[in-house]
């Protein structure tokens, strides 16, 4: 009997938004976020979650953790006992901000879009990060493109939510897209996906940095300072900050 090959795996980085998430209430219009390292269901059928929350004061925390605690979406919030974190690459994960705090949320199970992708054969490949009122996933899978295509669409139909994918790479070549989300600032991360999806760093280049800039609003100069220092922190030692 012949062994039917594997597909190969694929590794995918996603943009999503859902209904009644209170992760994505609670970071909606603020400058801080968190990365969600996984919850289990327990026998109430509530689900409980650690969370690392950042920001780039401790306030800016503060203001999460009192908007989860007011959400009519959460159960319970339990803050860790330990003091903020100002150096965050201690929390097991390099985040954007300059403090940290870990905390634990209890939440209706019911509400969490994880069961659709992981009865789906889809695997977490690192934390999840949530800033600006969005989820960013990366999952890898075996499945082949047509199926991946037909299962988000079953997902979004199913959770009414909204996924955007934004990255489909081999898994043993591609690039870690969480590397860039854990490392650079939301705007930073914003800047440098323009620059990539307009043609920037294509040769001939196919925009340039004033067009960019006006399609964010802002200056060249503000443009060419985000872009600048999310380039430096991705090339790594040697490079200015």
């Amino acid at each position: 009997m012949a062994v039917q090959e594997r597909a190969e795996m694929l590794q995918l980085s996603l943009d999503l938004w859902h209904p009644n998430c209170w992760t994505l209430e609670v970071t909606d219009d603020q400058d801080g976020g968190m990365y969600g390292h996984g919850a289990y269901t327990t026998d109430e059928g509530t689900a409980m979650g650690r969370f690392t929350m950042y920001g780039k004061t401790t306030a800016d925390i503060q203001t999460l953790i009192d908007r989860a605690r007011a959400s009519s979406l959460t159960e319970m919030v339990s803050v860790a006992e330990h003091d903020y974190n100002t150096n965050p690459g201690q929390t097991g994960v390099s985040t954007p901000g300059n403090a940290t705090k870990d905390v634990f949320v209890e939440f209706q199970s019911e509400n969490s879009i994880d069961h659709s992708f992981v009865s789906r054969g889809f695997i977490y490949d690192g934390p999840v990060h949530i800033h600006g009122g969005r989820e960013y996933w990366t999952v890898i899978t075996h499945k082949e493109r047509d199926l991946i295509d037909n299962d988000l669409a079953s997902i979004q139909s199913e959770m009414n939510a909204e996924i955007n994918v934004q990255q489909i790479s081999p898994y043993q070549h591609a690039r870690d897209p969480i590397s860039e989300r854990e490392v650079l600032s939301a705007r930073q991360q914003e800047v440098l996906k323009l620059a990539r999806s307009n043609g920037y760093y294509s040769y001939p280049r196919e925009t340039t940095s004033r067009e960019l800039a006006s399609k964010l609003d802002i200056s060249k100069t503000t443009f060419l300072e985000h872009l600048r220092k999310a380039e430096a922190k991705l090339l790594g030692p040697g490079t200015d900050e």
